[in-house]
This record gives structure tokens, C-alpha cells and sequence, in this order.
């Protein structure tokens, strides 16, 4: 229905014209002997549109073999619901649990398709020898003609078997960064920070950071006068680090004092960190940078700011 009203007007009244000119051929090849028995007009639509739309006649001919193929169809589709929610069971618990499971039910459903196929194509007389026949002549027009797809689908098992990533993880891959949301057996779905879906081919997913594998750091840089008495700052520093990990819940390790991290021009800059999980990282940074302003604040630490200092020559007359 969405998709109906997306189109265009135009659109819409061109895909009703095309429609009701298939049904009304199709009408006509099936009923026009029955509605006009024996007329010229009957003649003429049996030997032209009838051959291709004479459903009555097709149905009373091959009717027993299109009961088999829809109970194929039906028997096929109820396995592989069966099978789908065996394997959902199975593989629900678990990031990497959770992607097996996904790669599965992948294989199951292009495997349900290709048997179905070959069992309709068996009840309509087609023979098991040539049905092998052309699988083996579409295998090897797939070898040579989709050869990145096969690629796509052995990268997407290496990835899984070897542990690189799972469901869930964050990964770099470039300049881009974002979270696993599917492995599937062709391509990977990764969710940016804004929410944007970015579909990745496996084999093209090469130098992959996964940076949710362990506890990433979450680093503060801020800045002292050279006037003040660094072991002093330091000592202040040490005593609240509790106080500052309690006002920080997404903490899990630290924070920790790691000392002066540069001698700036007008600064003394130092460096505290802690470790959190990678999705909040950058909130943590900056509740670090919200902390330590509130310390200095309390203690009258100076934190310098950029000065100017302008110097005026005197006149000699002055």
C-alpha cells in the first residue's frame, strides 16, 4: 500500500491500463469458447490468444500435476518454518550464537527454493538425470560468472567461523564506523552513529578494526598554569578519583591519574582515563572533561586561556 501511493499518478494509471489489458486477454482465451461456443470469434481467439491463455483447458489437462506441485510448494514452506524456528531456538542466545543463526537461516532459505524447484520441475516430467544435467551446466556458468559472489559467500564463513566479528560489535573498516546488525551469507549490514544502514560485500570488508572486542578508553586532556604546584594538583586529583567514578556510572574501570601528558607553550597538560564499553566512550570523555572543570573549580585550580598581550612603543618625544 505504501508503495501504491509513493507512485507517481502517472505511474498508477499506466500500471492499471497494463493490468486490466492482461486480465482481459486472459479472460478472453479462457472464456471466449465458453461464452461464444462455436462462433467465428471463438475461432479466432482459440487458435491465436487461447494457445497461451486457456486456463480452463490447462487446468482440466494438468490438473492433477498442479495439486502436487502447490502440495510441494506448501510441504517445502512448512519445513523451512519448522526448520527456521528450530534453528531460532537453538542459536537465540549469544552474539556469535546469534550469527550462526542468521548465516542458517540464509542457507535454509535458498536451499528451501532449490529444492522446491527441482521437485515441481520433477512432477511436470522433467528427469532427475536432466535436472542434474543443468545444475551442473548453471554451476559452472555460476563459477565463471558470478565469481565474486562465491567469494562474497566463502569471506562471509571465514568471518564467522574465524571469530572476527559478531552481532553487535563496533567496527572500524576505514573511515567508516559502525555496528554489526547482520552477517548474512553475501553481505554485512553495519548501523552508523546517525542510524544509516551501510550494506558491505564480505569480500570487500578487509582490515577490519573490531574495537568492541575489549574495554575501549575514554581519555581526558586538561590543562594547569605553570604557577600552579603540580604535586598539589596531583594529590587533589588522586584523592577524588572515587568520587569521580561515582558521579560517572558508565565507568567500568577506573578513572585513573597517568601524570603530565605535555609541556604546552602557556600549559602544563595532564591526563586522566578510564574504560568503558566502546558505544559510550565519547559520553564518558566528556563527563571526564565536566569533573575535572568542577574539581579546579572547587579547588581554584587555574585552568589558562588564551591571552594577548599587546606592547606599545613610546614615542622618543615622549
Amino acid at each position: 500500500m505504501k508503495k501504491w501511493k509513493s507512485l507517481q499518478k502517472s505511474e498508477q494509471i499506466r500500471f492499471i491500463i497494463i493490468t486490466s489489458i492482461i486480465l482481459l486477454l486472459i479472460l478472453m482465451g479462457s472464456l471466449a469458447p465458453i461464452i461464444f461456443p462455436g462462433t467465428l470469434f471463438a475461432n479466432i481467439i482459440a487458435n491465436s490468444i487461447g494457445k497461451f491463455f486457456n486456463i480452463v483447458d490447462f487446468f482440466s489437462n494438468n490438473y492433477v500435476v498442479v495439486l502436487e506441485s502447490v502440495t510441494v510448494v506448501v510441504f517445502v514452506w512448512i519445513l523451512n518454518k519448522i526448520l527456521l524456528l528450530l534453528v531460532h531456538v537453538l542459536t537465540k542466545k549469544g552474539s556469535r550464537s546469534e550469527t550462526i543463526g542468521n548465516l542458517l537461516k540464509s542457507v535454509l532459505k535458498y536451499l528451501s527454493v532449490l529444492i522446491a524447484v527441482f521437485l515441481i520441475l520433477f512432477a511436470w516430467g522433467v528427469q532427475t538425470p536432466t535436472l542434474l544435467a543443468g545444475a551442473g551446466i548453471l554451476g559452472l556458468a555460476v563459477s565463471f560468472g558470478a565469481q565474486s559472489l562465491i567469494e562474497d559467500v566463502i569471506s562471509g564463513l571465514f568471518i564467522i567461523f574465524e571469530k572476527q566479528f559478531s552481532i553487535g560489535d563496533i567496527i572500524q573498516i576505514d573511515n567508516f564506523r559502525g555496528i554489526v546488525r547482520e552477517i548474512g551469507i553475501r553481505a554485512t549490514k553495519f548501523e552508523d552513529l546517525n542510524g544509516d544502514i551501510k550494506i558491505i560485500n564480505n569480500s570487500d570488508i578487509r582490515g577490519a578494526i573490531n574495537t568492541s572486542s575489549q574495554l575501549s578508553l575514554a581519555i581526558c586532556h586538561i590543562s594547569i598554569g605553570y604557577g600552579e604546584d603540580i604535586l598539589k594538583v596531583e594529590d587533589i586529583i588522586l584523592k577524588n578519583l572515587e568520587n569521580i567514578k561515582n558521579a560517572i556510572p558508565d565507568i567500568v574501570e577506573g578513572p585513573v591519574y597517568k601524570g603530565v601528558d605535555s609541556l604546552g607553550d602557556s600549559s602544563v597538560v595532564i591526563r586522566v582515563q578510564a574504560r568503558t564499553h566502546e558505544l559510550k566512550k565519547y559520553q564518558v570523555a566528556r563527563d571526564l572533561n565536566k569533573e575535572m572543570k568542577l574539581l579546579f573549580d572547587k579547588y581554584h585550580i587555574q585552568i589558562p586561556f588564551p591571552q594577548l598581550v599587546i606592547h606599545q612603543e613610546k614615542n622618543s618625544s615622549e
